[in-house]
């Protein structure tokens, strides 16, 4: 299909399963944030499951053609796997700087990175249950996780790197085997750190997507619209994905305004070129979407092309979120009758 529709990963949680004013009120936790969640914890899985149909059914009807679960049952992309690993004492965070420069607490590695069981493969398993189009799920990168860590225990960032890496490529594989269409890997922090990233970031990632045959993407993008408002227009570390083994690049335009030229880098690479702003509950004309899709078909082929929003829309309230699907929805419809010759 020609110009398929997604979401990036996160679709916004009900006010009645967590305190919405807390989430937006701070910076996305590092560290368990139970505090979040409204519903008392024997009936919090139950109340998760229902809120994570709802969220399915959402993008349904909205007509999106691969759906996610919303990432429903996180307190942030990141770290409901991040803290479920071998090797971090939670009870005694650390701390680090987030990528606005504000410090946060931290899962603080105390010992090898492991992962000791799978911990989204329930989540992928409920999601293809209850939808028959094709699923995709979402990972936090070995990248990003390690910048989002107080390293206690290792000699150097690249030993950690590759250990979460590690950790990540088994989350993959089981993710696949269990009935994923797609897995995405989570990287922002690939854009906000590019030295690092170029050092050891790229060969973390591609370590973590070793041996997998699925359909991998990589999502980078320059941080949530309601927590970081001044976006540059252009990406520090966009190119160098190239050289990775994923198929697809996840990446914003909209709110950015992005001169589409840098897509011209990743050819061969299907493209999620993020046509949703995510910065107001205003929801875009169709045309608007349109003309930014075509912003980037000089510089990737239509075939190659996904649209999706900027980022996670879990900070959207839900009714904007849903109609800005819908008119995504209704944007790829047009761009595909222009391109059916």
């Amino acid at each position: 299909m020609l110009f398929p529709t997604t979401i990036v990963g996160s679709f916004p949680q009900p006010d009645w399963l967590i305190d919405r004013a807390k989430l937006a009120g701070r910076f996305p936790p590092r560290v368990r944030a139970r505090e979040l969640w409204r519903i008392p914890p024997q009936y919090l899985e139950e109340a998760q499951d229902d809120a994570t149909l709802i969220a399915i059914r959402a993008q349904e009807e909205a007509g999106l053609d691969i759906v996610s679960d919303g990432e429903i049952r996180r307190e942030s992309y990141s770290n409901r796997f991040a803290t479920a690993l071998d090797g971090v004492d939670l009870d005694n965070p650390g701390t680090a700087l987030d990528r606005s420069g504000h410090p946060n607490p931290v899962p603080r590695i105390v010992g090898r990175i492991r992962r000791r069981h799978p911990v989204e493969v329930g989540d992928l398993k409920f999601l293809r249950a209850h939808t028959d189009r094709q699923v995709k799920i979402t990972v936090p990168g070995p990248f990003t996780m390690l910048q989002q860590a107080q390293n206690d225990f290792y000699k150097t960032e690249e030993e950690a790197a590759m250990d979460y890496a590690e950790a990540v490529n088994a989350e993959i594989r089981d993710l696949f085997a269990a009935g994923a269409d797609v897995v995405q890997i989570d990287e922002p922090y690939m854009q906000a750190r590019p030295e690092k990233a170029r050092q050891y970031g790229l060969a973390a990632l591609n370590r973590a997507l070793d041996g997998i045959t699925g359909t991998t993407a990589v999502h980078i993008c320059f941080g949530y619209a309601a927590i970081i408002h001044e976006r540059p227009s252009g990406y520090s570390f966009l190119p160098e994905l190239a050289q990775c083994s994923c198929r697809q690049v996840s990446i914003e335009t909209a709110q950015s305004h992005l001169n589409c030229s840098a897509l011209a880098a990743l050819d061969g690479k299907r493209v999620m070129v993020g046509c949703i702003d995510l910065s107001t509950p205003e929801v875009e004309s169709v045309e608007t979407i349109v003309d930014r899709i075509r912003r980037a078909l000089p510089y990737v082929k239509p075939e190659n092309v996904i649209l999706a929003p900027d980022c996670g829309m879990k900070y959207l309230p839900r009714d904007a979120a849903t109609a800005k699907l819908r008119a995504m929805v209704a944007a790829a419809k047009v761009l595909r009758e222009e391109h059916a010759a």
